[in-house]
């Protein structure tokens, strides 16, 4: 069975403490459900101690380690996060800086450990700037071997310097949705293709 993992990079460390990330990654989780993708409890970043850094272990009360090992042991990385200032938030970029590693730890055939593996985002915010953050996401995940399927991303913005955020909305707007549903079946199918054919050398 394929396997995805939601990385919830909202800028709130308590994990009691709701976030318009785990409103929306629990939209794409039910998403990727229906399409027989088995989908992992979400990490919240920020509650882990992730070091600044670009190797895979920053010494001494590191968390990366262990969540590099998680990642990887998924078919599907789904990125989540915040826009703060039009662009992804701080968390996600952490988690993207330290996937830098991934340049140097190549296998035999010289193919990174995310070879063979699908990423998509999923992102929220209250301005413009999903377009802006899903391109930062996505280019940063393709340099360190990430595969990005068709629709890769679902977001939603509300108003400029508007109140209401995603995790107060009444129901779940259509087209995000219909953008879900769309981004699960695409990653689904090349996740699965993916999994018996891996990039050659």
């Amino acid at each position: 069975m394929i396997k995805a993992l939601p990385l919830n990079c909202t800028l709130k460390a308590n994990p009691l403490e709701s976030s318009s990330t785990d409103a929306m990654l629990a939209v794409v989780s039910e998403a990727f459900r229906a399409k027989d993708v088995a989908v992992s409890e979400a990490v919240r970043v920020a509650a882990l101690n992730i070091k600044p850094g670009v190797t895979s272990d920053e010494g001494e009360g590191d968390n990366w380690p262990a969540l590099r090992t998680k990642m990887l042991a998924h078919d599907i990385l789904i990125l989540g996060g915040p826009i703060w200032m039009g662009q992804i938030g701080s968390i996600a970029k952490r988690v993207l800086e330290r996937m830098d590693a991934f340049l140097s730890e190549v296998d035999d055939n010289g193919r990174m450990p995310s070879y063979g593996k699908v990423a998509v985002a999923a992102i929220v915010g209250n301005e413009d700037g999903a377009h802006f953050s899903c391109a930062q996401i996505f280019q940063a995940l393709n340099d360190v071997g990430w595969t990005i399927p068709a629709n890769g991303a679902c977001y939603w913005v509300g108003e400029a310097m508007g109140s209401t955020d995603f995790k107060d909305l009444d129901a779940t707007p259509e087209m995000v949705s219909k953008m879900a549903k769309m981004m699960a079946a695409n990653a689904a199918h090349l996740a699965g293709l993916l999994a018996g054919h891996n990039y050659p050398q």
